[in-house]
């Protein structure tokens, strides 16, 4: 079943809502666990830019970003030297998420369901310069009333580089809007994913039980799929063979 709600291209404002790794391959679910260490790292150097960043070179910041901004989200810095602004989140998740309030087809509630949300469709979200990874990631399911674990997704940043295209992921501490001010507003240069954690990232332990039996479930459907998948080609395979050997026995 695919989600096909408009909300997927709206925006929404957590103001109201109150190892470094690169890879360009397309990454499976499945990966290996690995150590996060370098995560900390990101986080420490981000924190140390900001602080050497002053107040006036920010308000310099800002004001070169709203010239280059073409779609008119611009930010703005607030007396308390906090600022607001825009920052564009890409959905690829390839697995279905637990929607909340899902609707049967006589217009009645019926908890909750699994829904594919549309791969590739763009939020965007009203945030601060405070808000961080995790509190973006929370705003997003919120937008789309998902009632997963918040610890189920991971949000990355693409950039790049020489004509290379790189994905990291980032730390729950990092802060988006930062790291768009500074990147500037071209989206080539950055631009936002949310996608679902690596295996090995994953803390199983913040998951309940229910939510443990609905991955499971996924996986078993997946499972079933490639099972069928297999079965359907080397019965092609069987029938191609057995065709070759009727006309090599048959009499010129």
């Amino acid at each position: 079943m695919t989600w096909n709600s408009t909300m997927s291209s709206g925006y929404s404002s957590l103001e109201e809502d109150s190892e470094e790794y690169f890879f360009t391959a397309r990454t499976s679910f499945f990966k290996k666990p690995s150590g996060k260490p370098t995560e900390s790292k990101d986080v420490e150097k981000e924190r140390e830019l900001r602080a050497q960043l002053s107040r006036e070179e920010i308000r310099q910041k800002i004001e070169q970003y709203n010239s280059l901004t073409r779609d008119h989200l611009k930010m703005t810095l607030s007396p308390s030297g906090v600022y607001t602004g825009f920052i564009k989140v890409q959905l690829d998740l390839r697995r279905p998420v637990t929607v909340r309030g899902a609707r049967g087809g006589a217009g009645g509630t019926v908890g909750e369901e699994a829904f594919y949300l549309p791969k590739g469709s763009t939020n965007t979200l009203h945030i601060s310069s405070n808000n961080t990874v995790k509190q973006v990631i929370v705003a997003l399911l919120n937008k789309f009333t998902v009632a997963d674990n918040p610890a189920k997704y991971a949000l990355y940043k693409r950039c790049r580089r020489e004509e290379q295209v790189y994905v990291c992921k980032l730390a729950d501490g990092e802060q988006p809007l930062f790291l768009r001010l500074v990147a500037g507003p071209d989206s080539d240069t950055l631009s936002f994913v949310l996608k679902e954690q690596q295996t090995g990232d994953v803390v199983w332990d913040a998951f309940s039980i229910p939510e443990l039996h609905n991955f499971l479930r996924i996986l078993e459907k997946e499972e079933q799929e490639q099972m069928e998948a297999v079965i359907r080609r080397y019965d092609n395979y069987r029938q191609r063979l057995q065709e070759a050997l009727s006309e090599a026995r048959a009499p010129c």
